[in-house]
């Protein structure tokens, strides 16, 4: 069974723990079992450490070793505090709208948005920029926010391509417009670092809606982010 990540609204269910609603088509949610909340994150920090130090030991590592002896926690705290953050719906950005009280009417582009994310096949990083526009509705959002968006989406195990569409998702919804535009830019270590190991390609991909349909929109918003 697989629920939607993008969620919001949290509520204690009966075990004490916090359980939420979604709002994102399951088409473009990421795949998460049926009980992917029911521990907290201390306790998976536990369990992610005993399972570690056991890959750690099958691989041969000397976990006596004053250099090894901490690393099964470490590494269980970094992907549940840090680099799978985006994977508790706890940690989903509060989005906060303004009054566009100056009649901006224009296209707002937030260029070079710094994405760390992480392979879901290898599990190794995709580290590149994502560049996101709109067009408001007669309200703005704080500029940070937009930032926040991509890094929630992007801390968790990712395709690019879902990635993209979970972003644009979530702006659509936060921003309350249609005309959203979204393009990543990225390295993927899974093809830099094993297999055909080509450190120059990189993957691009983008999502286009409302007025970003049209050709000269659109061409406006890749100028931009490109000058």
């Amino acid at each position: 069974m697989k629920l939607p990540v993008t969620l919001s609204n949290s509520m204690t269910n009966g075990n004490g723990h916090k359980s939420v609603s979604t709002r994102v088509s399951p088409a473009i949610s990421s795949p998460l079992h049926a009980n992917a909340f029911l521990l907290s994150d201390d306790e998976k920090v536990v369990l992610i450490a005993e399972k570690f130090a056991e890959i750690m030991e099958i691989m041969g590592l000397d976990l006596k070793d004053d250099s090894l002896s901490g690393t099964p926690e470490r590494v269980a705290k970094m992907y549940i505090h840090e680099t799978f953050q985006g994977l508790n719906p706890l940690n989903k950005p509060d989005i906060t709208l303004f009054e566009n009280n100056y009649a901006y009417g224009e296209m707002l582009v937030e260029r070079n948005i710094t994405l760390h994310s992480t392979c879901e096949h290898h599990f190794v990083p995709i580290l590149g920029v994502c560049h996101v526009a709109y067009f408001a509705t007669g309200k703005v959002v704080g500029l940070s926010k937009l930032n926040r968006i991509v890094k929630y989406y992007a801390k968790r195990p990712q395709v690019q391509e879902r990635l993209t569409e979970q972003i644009a998702a979530e702006l659509k919804r936060s921003l309350q417009t249609e005309d959203v535009a979204v393009y990543i830019d990225a390295e993927h270590l899974c093809v830099k670092t094993r297999g055909i190991e080509d450190c120059t390609s990189s993957t691009v991909t983008s999502h286009y809606s409302g007025r970003f349909k049209d050709a000269g929109v659109r061409s406006e918003f890749l100028s931009a982010i490109r000058s």
